[in-house]
C-alpha cells in the first residue's frame, strides 16, 4: 500500500507588519516551487481565522503554522516548523527546539513578538 500523501502545512502570517512580511517573503522565495507550505495572509484574509478558532490579534502578534495533520504551532514552534521545510535552512529548526534552549528561544521570541506587535500598532500598520 502506498503511503498517504501529507497535506501541506499552512502558514498564517500578517503582511501589514513589515518585519514579518520580509521574513515570509524570504521563506517564500526559497520555497517558490515547493508545495510543502501554503501561505495565508491574515491582513488580507482575516475571515479564515474564524473557522480555526483563532483571534486576528493573536495571529498578528505571533506566527501560526498548522502542520499537515492540522496541529497548530505558535510562535517559536511555528518558526521552527516553517524553517524545517526550507532547503539549506532546515537545520536551523533543530536547535530552536532543543530542550536546553527551547525555553530561552520561546522567551526571546515572545518578548520580540510583543514589542514588534506594539510597535506596529503605534505605527498604525493596522
Amino acid at each position: 500500500m502506498a503511503p498517504t500523501p501529507r497535506s501541506p502545512a499552512t502558514v498564517y502570517y500578517n503582511s501589514a507588519c513589515p518585519v514579518c512580511d520580509a521574513g515570509i517573503c524570504a521563506l517564500r522565495e526559497r520555497l517558490a516551487a515547493d508545495k510543502e507550505l501554503q501561505w495565508v495572509d491574515v491582513h488580507q484574509h482575516p475571515e479564515v481565522l474564524g473557522a480555526l478558532g483563532l483571534e486576528l490579534e493573536a495571529v498578528r502578534e505571533r506566527l501560526h503554522v498548522a502542520d499537515g495533520d492540522g496541529r497548530m504551532q505558535v510562535g517559536a514552534d511555528a518558526v521552527a516548523s516553517a524553517l524545517r521545510r526550507v532547503p539549506r535552512w532546515g537545520w536551523l529548526s533543530a536547535p530552536l527546539r532543543w530542550w536546553r534552549v527551547r525555553r530561552l528561544t520561546d522567551l526571546a521570541y515572545n518578548a520580540f513578538a510583543r514589542r514588534l506587535y506594539r510597535w506596529n500598532r503605534a505605527q498604525g500598520h493596522w
